[in-house]
């Protein structure tokens, strides 16, 4: 198979150079100094289609690759010069010419230019003119963004440029869904984009920009064709179909309007055919656009959730997913001054797993093997508003506040066979889980600019947090001995319980003033405050087989908890560029008091601790830079950790916390480089993050066969992390792109098991490599190939994964797009291995200029059933085999807008 994608690679790259001749040269001022990110294209003269276009790169140079023997018109233009044009007939030979422009022009002249460029730069701005890259086939963003040069769309619907991920999302420069990419990518009409803008070095405060370090911020704009602005667009998608035991549907319509006032977005999913909008996932990582604003203090306190490790999809493919999603946004322009904007989203899902999976105890090698069937039932809210007040250039008012409405459920029959010491034993076993968290975020900014020297920045969150998980779990044997539970001969089944309820009140505020010391040096100052207060209560109980309620009254099984958290700091930060050098030195004084309470006492502790930080960027190019980051910081746990009555994990793991707990200091160090050349749309990054944590919160962990009770405690030996990734990508030939990327991760945990210090290492690396081609009269393919190894201690796995798409405009009115993914899993010594592939396939027909579009698409064509996967703890190692949707084919028709 991967022969196969070569011979065509090889036959589609053969026919591309064998019919065409390059013409290069340079681009110059009327002195010859070379001019630096000019922009040439080349129009024929016959089709007046643009064959082909550039950038210059630092020296000026420009190389096109034209037909022979044809007639073309260049134009280049270069901001603030006069534009030109020139005439240019090829033949079948290479052409050399250098080109100089006048500086007489007006400026504006080289902007009609830009605009018609496939990509173009001005400052921290890159500009893709979405049709140049469209070939008739797109129907999404994500299709437009998967074809651009240094843009990658992940798994997930992350927006990744340059390795970065894009933290925002805009369309006509309004939010769309603030804090998530993946609503835009999945649904915003491919038909609909006109340019798609990177903005770099990113700052929402215009008054903050160049004051801070803002080099890993990115933001993408959508900018919509004229015909989209001032109407109402979108589409409505209905379809029916078979699956293998019974019908599917699907019903998706979608809505925008766009004005220089206000616009609103709906979006709406009903469907059974797995397709999920917004999976558990995305809900519990959706930011809302809330940003760490304390990430200069040098200290890490983060409010864990007390979620029930309710299982989660992988890559959206279960055994059975139906879904029911609803989603609105608006941004409305109360007047040049205030701004307003928010989005609400609902979320119902069913969803049915089917599992296997075997556990290996590392030390001992105790297996237990699983055979579960879940079902599941999400109910997610999202809600948010925002108002920005900026009267003036010195004045900027911002407020936010999010809400999280959560309702789940998850039942869970299970048959488990247990190996400890080479004697087998099995059992049924039924779990029930069952949450319903709020939360509720709000944010207030206040921004001042006294004059061009002093600025002043407040910024203020709160985060309530109320969560009350309930677990049971009905087992055949007796897992832990707790005080106070009934082990009766007489009582056929083992039923243990837990209701757990914890309330959270974070306070974060800082206060920032920056003094401008010249135009290329800054001294910043903080005061800030991080106060928290949370409340824990857990109460262990057993039902008996008559109905009747054993409450386990002992201490060691109930919690009522207290937990004062405070860290009050003042920061210095001196940020200076000098040469091709920006340097920020920073240092930041704390001082720190916690309290717990429980068990009828106060245990305190209090401290200071100064913790420095360094920033440095060498500006090694116009898009070439390596960038340094150090920073020492002192990591906190809440109350989770702190709270010593037992919390029931699962059914086969009990914990209890440590009151005494103390801070554990990481030191990191990292390290980028990124380049970006648009003379030949190269792309290249590479990061590496070292990270040394000592006095690290560990697990002290006994192991019963394969049943754990574990407590934490600080470690004297430290914890070492080490990551890294690098990518090269390239565009070449107006219609190839191709990219190799790997990224590597080691760990190194240190832990007491049954009394004995064990230390644990995982190392996870993949590699990946892919090629593209983008015609637009010929197919299209996409081709790679990926390699996952997972070495944890003792075992390796690995995960071989070919792929390939094909999509193809033809006829003016038919689309087709197939894509195929084979996998190959398996452990070091095979006996763990399995193979499985996946293929869909979809033809759509719609003709020219008309509104109704008609599609037949089948899902899992070749009926795969299960998929592979495996994990790692700092105690053991699990494969997992899980239940997949079978082939199903859907029949739908779209009317657009």
């Amino acid at each position: 198979m991967n022969k196969l994608f070569l011979f065509f690679a090889f036959l589609i790259t053969s026919f591309s150079f064998s019919q065409s001749v390059r013409f290069d040269g340079l681009i110059q001022d009327e002195q010859k100094n070379p001019l630096e990110m000019a922009n040439i294209m080349a129009i024929n003269n016959g089709t007046k289609a643009m064959d082909s276009y550039g950038i210059t790169n630092d020296k000026g140079k420009f190389q096109l690759t034209l037909k022979p023997n044809t007639a073309y018109t260049v134009k280049v233009s270069y901001l603030g010069m006069k534009s030109k044009e020139i005439a240019v007939a090829t033949k079948a030979e290479n052409m050399t010419q250098n080109i100089v422009l006048d500086g007489t022009g007006i400026e504006l002249e080289g902007v009609e230019i830009v605009r018609e460029m496939p990509v173009s730069i001005k400052g921290d701005t890159i500009v893709y003119n979405a049709d140049s890259f469209k070939s008739g086939t797109e129907k999404k963003l994500e299709d437009v963004l998967k074809k651009l040069p240094g843009v990658e769309v992940n798994a997930d619907g992350e927006i990744e440029v340059e390795g970065k991920k894009v933290s925002k999302l805009m369309v006509e420069g309004k939010d769309f869904f603030d804090g998530d990419t993946k609503l835009g990518v999945k649904n915003i009409p491919a038909d609909a984009i006109d340019k798609v803008q990177v903005l770099r070095n990113y700052n929402e405060v215009g008054q903050l920009k160049g004051l801070e370090n803002d080099q890993d911020n990115v933001a993408m704009n959508i900018k919509l064709k004229e015909g989209k602005k001032n109407f109402w667009f979108g589409d409505v998608t209905a379809g029916i179909g078979v699956g293998e035991l019974d019908s599917r549907y699907i019903i998706n319509p979608k809505l925008f309007y766009y004005s220089p006032k206000y616009s609103i977005n709906l979006i709406t999913n009903f469907n059974n055919i797995g397709e999920l909008p917004l999976t558990a996932q995305d809900y519990f990582k959706f930011t809302g656009g809330f940003k760490n604003m304390m990430k200069k203090g040098g200290s890490s306190f983060n409010v864990s959730s007390n979620d029930l490790g309710i299982s989660l999809l992988r890559n959206n493919r279960a055994k059975e997913i139906e879904t029911k999603f609803g989603a609105t946004n608006f941004a409305y322009s109360v007047n040049k001054a205030w701004n307003i904007s928010g989005f609400g989203i609902l979320s119902t899902s069913k969803t049915e797993l089917e599992t296997k999976s075997q556990t290996t105890i590392l030390d001992s090698g105790d297996q237990q093997k699983r055979h579960e069937n879940t079902s599941q039932k999400n109910n997610l809210g999202l809600f948010k508003l925002s108002s920005t007040y900026k009267p003036s250039d010195k004045f900027q008012f911002d407020y936010d506040i999010l809400t999280k409405l959560t309702k789940q459920q998850e039942y869970s029959d299970l048959f488990r066979e247990q190996i400890v010491q080479n004697v087998a034993t099995s059992e049924n076993i039924f779990t029930t889980k069952k949450q319903d968290p709020t939360s509720i975020n709000q944010n207030l900014s206040l921004y001042y600019t006294k004059n061009t020297k002093n600025i002043f920045a407040f910024e203020m969150q709160h985060l309530y947090q109320d969560e009350n998980p309930f677990y049971n779990a009905n087992l055949q044997t007796v897992p832990f001995a707790l005080s106070g539970y009934i082990t009766d001969p007489t009582q056929s089944r083992n039923d243990y319980n837990q209701n757990r309820f914890v309330k959270t009140n974070k306070l974060d505020a800082k206060l920032d003033y920056y003094y401008m010391v010249t135009p290329k040096s800054n001294f910043n100052v903080t005061l800030g405050n991080t106060y928290s207060y949370q409340n824990f209560n857990s109460h262990i109980f057993q039902m008996l087989d008559n109905g009747d309620r054993n409450d386990l009254t002992n201490e060691e099984n109930n919690n009522d908890v207290d937990y004062r958290f405070n860290d009050a700091f003042l920061g210095f930060h001196y940020k200076i560029l000098t040469g091709k050098f920006t340097l920020t030195p920073g240092v930041s004084l704390h001082s720190y008091q916690m309290t717990n309470g429980q068990l009828g006492s106060d245990y305190s502790q209090s401290f200071t601790k100064i913790l420095p930080d360094f920033f440095a960027l060498y500006q090694i190019k116009k898009s070439e830079t390596l960038t340094y980051n150090f920073s020492l910081t002192n990591d906190f746990t809440d109350i989770n950790q702190l709270a010593a009555g037992y919390v029931l994990s699962d059914y086969s793991s009990l914990f209890h916390g440590n009151r005494f707990l103390e801070n554990a200091t990481s030191q990191v160090h990292s390290l980028r480089y990124f380049k970006y050349n648009m003379f030949n749309f190269e792309n290249i990054f590479a990061n590496a993050t070292y990270t040394r944590k000592v006095d690290a919160i560990k697990t002290k962990a006994d192991f019963d066969g394969i049943n754990q009770s574990s407590v934490p405690y600080n470690s004297n030996l430290a914890d070492e992390t080490f990551s890294g990734m690098g990518a090269y990508g390239r565009s070449f030939l107006k219609n190839y792109k191709a990219s190799v990327n790997a990224s590597l991760n080691w760990s190194k945990f240190n832990n007491i098991q049954n009394n004995d210090l064990r230390t644990t290492e995982s190392f996870v690396q993949s590699y990946t490599a892919r090629a593209s081609t983008n015609y637009k009269n010929l197919p299209n393919i996409e081709f790679g190939y990926n390699l996952l190894i997972n070495k944890y201690s003792g075992s390796t796995f690995y995960t071989d994964k070919p792929f390939a798409k094909l999509d193809y405009y033809f006829l003016d009115s038919f689309s087709f797009v197939s894509e195929y993914e084979f996998y190959h899993y398996y452990n070091g010594d095979k006996s763990v291995d399995n193979e499985y592939d996946f293929l869909s396939a979809s033809l759509i027909y719609q003709k020219k200029n008309s509104k109704w579009e008609y599609k037949v698409s089948a899902t899992n064509l070749l009926n795969t059933r299960y998929l592979n996967d495996d994990n790692f703890t700092q105690f053991s190692t699990r494969v997992s085999q899980y239940t997949v949707q079978p082939r199903y084919i859907i029949f739908s028709m779209k009317y657009n807008l």
